[in-house]
């Protein structure tokens, strides 16, 4: 279960009050739209812990008694607050109830859809074991295979998934800014993906990563028969293999999935800073 299907289904026998980071300044525990849903007994989600989301929770349960809150509200992380982040968070309040379900759905799924997606050709031990990881993290992940009824149900529904036959056709369909994992069953197919994956780069260089899971061998391979179908070594060397963080070396699918989902934590850090 999803923290947002948790939340929306708690909603439909108890009033809540969704607290938002609207917006903030210098270093702070979350980031703008980050948010959590304080019922009389329990919370569901997170804006970063500590004493901030202690005290947001207390007046959020105070709200719900009826108690009116000053909202938004500036809170800063001094040592007021026992936090020594510097800097400090507006945050919003908003009493919701079992009516609200749908626009809320509405509402987090859009901010959800928004985060950066990861195209994941595959769906073997390794493809298993990182959705599982992915499913945890601001990401949206859509996940392709040329096997039918392959795809592990249910599914998170940060996950959609493609049969695609020939596989490399799903290429030309990504968002642009993709970051793309390909560690299909098929040598042969993974070869066709990063091909059309280096196509698109030529045509329209909007992918964010290719990574390729595989050896050092593999990969010498792999680029003498990519520039035999007429990519350049500079075109090559857009494509990450091995894939995951130099210096973790186990090889079980939990560890790689770690390592890869890393790694595109780095890639997204890169491009937002």
């Amino acid at each position: 279960m999803t923290v947002i299907h948790e939340f929306l289904t708690r909603l439909g026998s108890a009033d809540a009050i969704l607290v938002r980071v609207h917006s903030h300044r210098g270093s702070v525990p979350r980031e703008a739209g980050a948010w959590m849903a304080v019922f009389a007994q329990s919370s569901v989600g997170t804006i970063g812990g500590g004493h901030l989301e202690w005290q947001a929770s207390a007046q959020a349960r105070a709200q719900l008694q009826g108690q009116p809150i000053e909202s938004p509200q500036r809170f800063a992380l001094g040592s007021s607050l026992g936090q020594c982040c510097g800097g400090d968070v507006l945050l919003r309040f908003e009493r919701v109830s079992a009516a609200d379900i749908a626009r809320l759905q509405a509402d987090l799924t859009q901010q959800q859809q928004a985060w950066p997606q990861v195209a994941l050709f595959g769906a073997g031990h390794v493809g298993q074991a990182l959705v599982r990881v992915l499913a945890h993290l601001p990401l949206q992940v859509h996940w392709v295979d040329s096997r039918d009824e392959v795809f592990p149900l249910p599914l998170p529904d940060t996950v959609s998934t493609e049969h695609s036959q020939p596989v490399q056709m799903a290429v030309t369909s990504l968002r642009p800014g993709t970051m793309v994992l390909v560690m299909s069953f098929s040598h042969a197919e993974d070869l066709d993906v990063v091909a059309a994956c280096l196509t698109r780069q030529r045509a329209q260089a909007d992918l964010a990563f290719i990574g390729l899971m595989g050896s050092r061998t593999k990969w010498a391979s792999f680029s003498h028969r990519l520039l035999a179908r007429g990519f350049t070594p500079a075109e090559l060397a857009q494509v990450t293999c091995p894939i995951g963080l130099a210096g973790i070396v186990g090889k079980a699918p939990d560890v790689i999935a770690v390592s890869v989902a890393a790694q595109l934590l780095q890639v997204v850090s890169q491009r937002t800073t």
